[in-house]
């Protein structure tokens, strides 16, 4: 019968082994790091950017995890004999470029070479976002992002109440609401934030209610107030992206300013009878409102939707959209809409993206954000720069 030590040896001599120096190399160049020893220990110290299976679900979960198998794998264990067996089954499984760590990271850390203590989710947050948790573009890391990410709702109507269930849903761990406006029955058809009972109650209030329940894991916090000039730059500090939910342009404008002076990006919704678009104003990678629309059209032009009239399912599609596109730009995932305009005609239930270009005529720019004016814009809302 075969011992232990020759199935060992057996195992070694159909892998890769590597030492220490081979795999911080490797990892240097981009290859994936495999951690396959307990949770317990993984909890402890692991390698930077590793992704942990632990031995024993390594079959299950490995081709959910690690996707490319032509991708280079460094696997590492706490000694290297688990590791020495995991590569084996890592080859088995159609992985073609596969290494095992000689001495782990119990040698990794006595060599002083980094690593650092995982993100510890409490067993509560792992089961309410295990789905998060599955999907190697987010993981234990990506949930722990959302949980310390700040966004600020600009409004808690059509467009804010989806957006903002959706993100206290994923684990935004501090959403900020705006609004200075109360429950109206007329709300209802589309504000799904709010419900009758609440009719009359402060929108801000109602909103916390409802996402707290939802998800006591969060914090919201409530500005029950007019956005303005004076206090607008006090409010979005601080936080990592506004969803814009606003129905007027000088609102957008404002918003449009503060943000770029402090290089926040917005995700901009609107919406209108039957259709709506999004985009990513982020000042620090592409354009932003003001380059979309330089000025504001005629009042005749811009009917808002309670003159015009809005489907009420319209901004639970354009809301989700928006809490997307937040979730994206938090983890870094994927292309979000920045330099592009998403529309969406739902009477042809159609969906269009178009490319945004920088004005370069466009003065309210991060590059001159010292020279940006936050100022009340009526009129033309001619561009808040200091001359």
């Amino acid at each position: 019968m075969a011992t232990f030590r020759d199935l060992l040896a057996a195992a070694k001599n159909e892998i890769t082994e590597i030492d220490t120096t081979a795999a911080a190399d490797r990892i240097a160049a981009g290859a994936v790091v495999l951690d396959v020893r307990e949770p317990d220990e993984y909890d402890q110290g692991a390698l930077a950017g590793a992704v942990h299976i632990p031995r024993g679900h390594l079959e299950a979960q490995v081709e959910g995890r690690i996707l490319d198998k032509t991708a280079p794998v460094v696997v590492y264990c706490a000694g290297g004999v688990r590791s020495a067996f995991a590569a084996k089954t890592l080859q088995e499984l159609g992985y073609s470029d596969v290494f095992s760590m000689a001495g782990g990271f119990g040698r990794w850390k006595d060599e002083g070479r980094p690593w650092k203590t995982p993100v510890v989710l409490t067993p509560e947050q792992r089961n309410r976002y295990q789905r998060h948790l599955l999907l190697p573009e987010v993981g234990v890391e990506g949930q722990a992002k959302l949980l310390g990410a700040k966004v600020l709702m600009l409004g808690a109507g059509g467009l804010g109440s989806p957006a903002a269930l959706y993100l206290a849903a994923a684990g935004i761990g501090t959403i900020g609401i705006v609004d200075m406006d109360e429950v109206d029955a007329s709300n209802l058809q589309r504000q799904i934030l709010h419900n009758i009972d609440r009719v009359g109650d402060r929108k801000v209030d109602s909103a916390k209610k409802t996402l707290t329940l939802l998800n006591p894991d969060i914090d919201v916090v409530t500005y029950d107030t007019r956005l303005d000039a004076s206090n607008i730059i006090d409010i979005i500090s601080g936080y990592d992206v506004i969803v814009d939910g606003a129905d007027n342009f000088p609102s957008r404008y404002l918003l449009n300013d503060a943000s770029v002076k402090l290089g926040i990006p917005v995700v901009h919704g609107s919406i209108f009878r039957f259709e709506g678009m999004v985009s990513v104003f982020h000042p620090l990678e592409g354009p932003t409102y003001r380059d979309m629309v330089p000025e504001p059209p005629p009042a005749e032009l811009a009917p808002s939707c309670a003159e015009a009239g809005v489907l009420g399912v319209l901004p639970g599609i354009i809301g989700s959209i928006q809490a997307l596109e937040t979730i994206k730009v938090i983890l870094g995932l994927g292309e979000p809409l920045i330099g592009r305009i998403l529309a969406v005609d739902t009477t042809e239930m159609t969906f269009r993206t178009f490319k945004l270009q920088r004005d370069p005529s466009n003065p309210v720019t991060y590059d001159n954000r010292d020279r940006i004016l936050i100022q009340e814009l009526e009129g033309l809302c001619a561009p808040g720069l200091a001359h």
